[in-house]
């Protein structure tokens, strides 16, 4: 990878929300992945292994996803609807660790 010159921006990686459509700067948002084992977790690092989705961090943003099962398509996966509640709880209890 090339040096930067000093003085030029750097680019800010941008990612699509699943749930909205709308796309912002990844660090804003919510991975959630399938990892090589086949399980869907929340990835609060963003440098976990696996197929990752994102998502706002907004409950409705979650809501929305799992009532289109655009997770489920992006991940190429089946969620069930217990998972579907931890990775909700998961979620509002990132928000409001903030």
């Amino acid at each position: 990878m090339s040096q930067q010159k000093s003085g030029t921006k750097r680019k800010i990686p941008m990612r699509k929300c699943s749930g909205c459509g709308e796309m912002k700067p990844k660090k804003e948002l919510l991975r959630v992945i399938r990892t090589p084992e086949n399980e869907v977790v929340l990835d609060l690092t963003g440098k976990k292994n696996g197929r990752g989705a994102y998502l706002c961090r907004d409950a409705q943003c979650f809501w929305k996803a799992k009532k289109s099962k655009v997770l489920e398509r992006s991940l190429e996966v089946s969620i069930s609807e217990e998972l579907y509640e931890t990775l909700g709880k998961e979620m509002t209890q990132e928000n409001n660790d903030e």
